[in-house]
């Protein structure tokens, strides 16, 4: 999935926003320097004869255009000669008559020649990107180069995976690396859960930055937040164009994090939402990772087996172990 069709208006509006700027600036260039230098205006109207005669000749006489072609370049050539040394003289850049680009490759327009997306495209979709993930501030810090696995034990063995906190959070590393490799070829969601603290929403963190990154949209959610905003969009309409769009985004985008799963206040309506969001992300082979500090009997207990069937059966569950590595971090700052 790309960006969103509002989105995309959005970042063609930008477009536009820039040439009308750059264009004004480049008026008022043109009318301080005509007013100190009248010669340039007369050069710029010769200049436009020029080329409306050139033009008029290869549609009336086009036998004879071509004759004419070299002569009317020779003069062209004279006129913008002078127009280089004026500014010259003056010291102004031999440019700074010529059109303003933010982005010289595209014009300003997003596109190439061949109709392909510009560099500067394609870092304003991306930058969309982060912006409708909700993670763009929190991304710059937390994301696997920062990654510290230090930070949880390895001398306790725990009691029922049989290995320590920190070699299980390799394990995990390396299973989220296996995600993220093969993420446009193979479907997998992840559920991931574990007490207060050892790193789950870092997590979803980092591998949302990774996604991020090339291209993918991600949208994480507490699920305090997912569920005030399906609520909202229920019952209160003002606007329900954007009100779907927002859950179509929501249900369409490449990966969506449901952090702290169980925060939420529960009755029916956000069990039933949840369902939805499940079977229909599951239907469209949409991957989701989901964080919780539930454990395996409470998930079961909260959202009844009908749910719970459904994680058992589309999610892969990974356990977080140790201790508050907030608490860690801490201690050694």
């Amino acid at each position: 999935m790309g960006i969103s069709n509002m989105q995309y208006r959005d970042i063609i509006f930008q477009y536009d926003q820039t040439r009308m700027k750059n264009q004004r600036l480049l008026n008022k260039r043109y009318e301080s320097l005509y007013r100190k230098f009248p010669e340039l205006k007369e050069i710029h109207n010769k200049i436009i004869e020029l080329s409306m005669k050139q033009a008029a000749n290869e549609i009336l006489t086009p036998e004879q255009a071509e004759e004419k072609r070299y002569s009317y370049l020779e003069k062209k050539d004279i006129l913008l000669a002078r127009k280089a040394a004026i500014l010259k003289e003056n010291h102004y850049p031999a440019d700074y008559l010529n059109p303003v680009y933010t982005c010289a490759d595209c014009k300003d327009t997003g596109f190439l020649k061949n109709n392909t997306p510009c560099h500067c495209f394609k870092q304003a979709k991306l930058q969309a990107l982060y912006e409708n993930s909700n993670l763009a501030d929190a991304l710059e810090c937390e994301n696997f180069d920062t990654f510290c696995e230090e930070l949880y034990d390895n001398t306790t063995i725990h009691e029922n995976l049989s290995i320590t906190p920190r070699e299980n959070i390799r394990r995990i590393r390396e299973a989220c690396f296996d995600f993220i490799r093969h993420f446009d070829k193979a479907y997998e969601n992840l559920l991931l859960y574990g007490p207060t603290g050892v790193g789950k929403t870092f997590i979803t963190h980092c591998i949302a930055k990774e996604l991020l990154d090339t291209a993918h949209t991600v949208v994480y959610l507490t699920s305090l937040q997912l569920f005030d905003m399906l609520e909202k969009n229920k019952f209160q309409r003002e606007d329900a164009y954007a009100a779907n769009e927002q859950i179509s985004y929501m249900l369409d985008s490449d990966l969506l994090i449901i952090d702290d799963l169980g925060t939420e206040l529960s009755n029916s309506f956000t069990i039933s939402q949840l369902y939805y969001f499940i079977e229909e992300r599951h239907r469209n082979q949409k991957s989701t990772i989901i964080s919780t500090n539930l454990s395996f009997s409470d998930l079961r207990e909260r959202y009844s087996e009908r749910i719970f069937s459904r994680f058992t059966g589309y999610y892969d569950f990974k356990q977080i172990i140790g201790n508050d590595i907030r608490i860690q971090k801490a201690l050694n700052l």
